[in-house]
């Protein structure tokens, strides 16, 4: 993958976590920032996927004649 350098502004306190994480990690400050951006990129891209989904499947009724379903049913990850 390409990467490519870009320059940030930091206030003193960040600047500081951020020197210590990432000698911490034995890693550089650009290579720290550059993993939690794209860490975060992931989760942004799952969360949006997850909520797709849910949206796009059709509703279901919780409660019936008979009451509401048990704890199994609400549950069940088979689609029923």
């Amino acid at each position: 993958m390409a990467r490519r350098n870009v320059t940030i502004t930091l206030d003193e306190e960040t600047a500081e976590w951020a020197r210590i994480e990432a000698a911490r990690r034995d890693t550089s400050m650009s290579r720290l920032v550059g993993s939690l951006l794209h860490e975060h990129m992931l989760r942004e891209r799952n969360y949006e996927s997850a909520k797709r989904e849910f949206l796009s499947s059709e509703p279901k009724r919780l409660k019936r004649s008979g009451g509401y379903p048990d704890r199994d049913e609400v549950h069940s990850r088979d689609g029923r």
